[in-house]
């Protein structure tokens, strides 16, 4: 029954970084008009640099499809860490509204480490 429940979270968790990512390239999900004045110029300066939100969001939707494949479901998941503490850290000190998903993706991507800690022990031995 946990395997099917990670299964399942990983298909979503991949799915909504694919999405991510994707509109990193696409910007189909229309930015919201309340969007707090920190976080557009944090984004505006991301768009600046020019090659770094291409960069995120292929990291994105690459790891969101290792992480829905159980075989490299750890390549994934380390893949996408630093950019979740990312996530975590612009969603707890700049614009709090989305802490509650940020919470349940970082715990997932936790879960998924956690469950793949014996892949992960070659590196650090």
């Amino acid at each position: 029954m946990r395997n099917k429940i990670l299964f399942v979270l990983s298909i979503l968790f991949g799915l909504m970084f694919i999405n991510s990512g994707l509109n990193k390239f696409f910007n189909f999900i229309p930015v919201p008009d309340d969007l707090p004045e920190s976080l557009a110029r944090l984004t505006a300066a991301l768009a600046e640099i020019g090659w770094l939100l291409p960069l995120i969001g292929g990291i994105e939707v690459l790891a969101g499809l290792l992480f829905m494949i159980p075989k490299y479901r750890a390549l994934g998941a380390a893949m996408i860490f630093p950019i979740m503490i990312g996530i975590m850290l612009t969603h707890t000190i700049t614009d709090t509204s989305g802490l509650p998903v940020a919470i349940v993706l970082f715990a997932i991507n936790v879960w998924v480490i956690f469950e793949n800690r014996k892949k992960y022990l070659p590196m650090i031995q």
